[in-house]
């Protein structure tokens, strides 16, 4: 993406996010007074410029994350709606579906708007419903980054990420073949997900990382200080289950601050995400045009550093 912001697209940034654009969105790698965060976009490996509100399409599958969705132009709405309201980071997985996720964005965006980036991730496998298998081999990865790329209709992968460490395969070999990959051309940038600090080291020793997809929100902060190594060495931080998924989230603070701001328990995370830290990018999913909306207005909602404080506690 040009690093030069036209009047027309800074414009749509201030619509999409409610807020003004500091320092072009560069971040200095430095750790940040937590809840202090507000640049509304973030470089992943410092040139795939995103609006720091992204969309999760793993719901847009059917029941299970396995097949199609009861709805398809449903599905292809909601990706549609998802671009027009600024929305530039879309995040799947070869295994939603599995392959049909991927398909699904293809058909609804395919040709691509300029500076849209389609994350995608290979090495967990989907043998049924509700099941998960990593797969970490290297020849396996190789063929996955290709199917990805002719599901996708894409000629390079912007973002590619191994979606789990498959214990029965050495780290090395599984990103010894995405640097393969990335040499080839294929993939532009490779992310980790669900790691913990030492396996980011090791992965870093092997080929350059620049995001990690890690599980968190508001009630579940195990990867705290994952994510405040993503911010210390200027990572981009992809937390999953963002609202919780499910299960949600919920707190009698969080209740009292929506109520003072007339929004909803789920806006509020969100704004709690995004001022958490300035390397934070939440892909909130949904297979609904209406919580779609709700989760991308999250963004104009700024917390006070007392209600911000409170929900931290």
């Amino acid at each position: 993406m040009d690093d030069m912001i036209t009047r027309r697209r800074f414009v749509g940034l201030s619509v999409a996010t409610g807020a003004t654009i500091l320092a072009g969105g560069k971040i200095l790698g430095s750790l940040s007074a937590p809840g202090t965060a507000t640049n509304p976009v973030f470089k992943i490996g410092g040139d795939l410029e995103v609006n720091r509100l992204g969309f999760g399409a793993m719901r847009l599958t059917g029941e299970g994350i396995w097949g199609w969705p009861p709805d398809r132009a449903n599905a292809v709405k909601v990706l549609k709606r998802a671009v027009e309201l600024g929305v530039n980071l879309i995040d799947t997985a070869d295994a939603y579906g599995p392959e049909t996720d991927e398909l699904l964005i293809a058909e609804a965006l395919h040709p691509y708007p300029k500076g849209l980036v389609i994350a995608t991730k290979g090495g967990n496998t989907r043998p049924g419903p509700g099941q998960w298998v990593p797969n970490g081999h290297s020849d396996y990865l190789k063929q996955a980054v290709d199917k990805s790329l002719k599901r996708l209709q894409l000629e390079r992968i912007d973002l590619y990420q191994l979606h789990r460490v498959d214990p029965k395969v050495p780290m090395e070999e599984s990103l010894g073949a995405l640097k393969e990959m990335q040499s080839a051309g294929k993939i532009r940038h490779v992310g980790l997900s669900e790691v913990s600090t030492s396996e980011i080291e090791r992965a870093r020793k092997v080929l350059p990382i620049v995001s990690i997809q890690n599980r968190y929100n508001i009630n579940d902060r195990k990867w705290e200080k994952e994510l405040d190594y993503c911010e210390k060495e200027n990572l981009g931080f992809l937390p999953w289950f963002p609202v919780g998924g499910g299960r949600g989230v919920k707190s009698t603070t969080l209740d009292a601050v929506a109520k003072a701001h007339n929004t909803s328990v789920y806006q509020v995370a969100l704004a709690w995400l995004l001022q958490r830290s300035p390397v934070m990018v939440p892909i909130p999913g949904t297979s609904n045009v209406q919580h779609l909306e709700d989760n991308v207005a999250a963004a104009k909602l700024k917390l006070t550093p007392e209600e911000w404080k409170s929900l931290a506690a």
